[in-house]
């Protein structure tokens, strides 16, 4: 897939939705010990990449130093459903202090009246954070209105077609 298709899937109504609702991604990447890991974890966009910030002494991390392929899934819970779907490439940075976006990221999850609490309680703890920083590489929309899975739309047409 190139660029300009995922760019063009990532502008789409619902995937800008999901990009900036308070829904977490699920990170899936491959364990030190070479099994699958899927975890929650809040994110931010920047242009078309997508960043999360963690420990820099988390498990994430040193797993995706070790092999930096990732997929993300990022739903809603309501039907129909809405899921855009991402692969890409993880590139991890030590980052001072907090990104602004892991504020930003975090606040769209709470209330104005939790916020200040969090906030206060997440820059006493950080001192850095490592900022992962995926490029996608491929991207699907499932909207259930426009867009549905290919095998649903091959049994569709396979149906239809007796």
């Amino acid at each position: 897939m190139d660029k300009q298709q995922i760019a063009e899937i990532l502008a789409k109504p619902y995937a800008q939705q999901l990009l900036n609702g308070p829904e977490p991604a699920r990170l899936a990447y491959d364990g030190l010990d070479g099994d699958p890991r899927v975890i929650p974890i809040g994110f931010w966009t920047e242009g078309e990449q997508i960043l999360m910030a963690t420990l820099p002494k988390s498990a994430k991390v040193a797993a995706l130093r070790k092999n930096p392929k990732v997929a993300l899934a990022i739903d809603t819970g309501v039907f129909p459903p809405k899921v855009l779907l991402i692969r890409g490439t993880a590139e991890l940075t030590l980052h001072p202090g907090i990104p602004d976006g892991y504020l930003h990221s975090g606040h769209k999850v709470m209330t104005d009246a939790q916020y200040p609490a969090w906030e206060a309680g997440v820059r006493a703890l950080y001192d850095e954070m490592t900022l992962i920083t995926i490029t996608p590489t491929w991207t699907k929309l499932l909207d259930f209105e426009t867009t549905i899975p290919q095998s649903v739309e091959d049994l569709i047409k396979a149906k239809s077609a007796s």
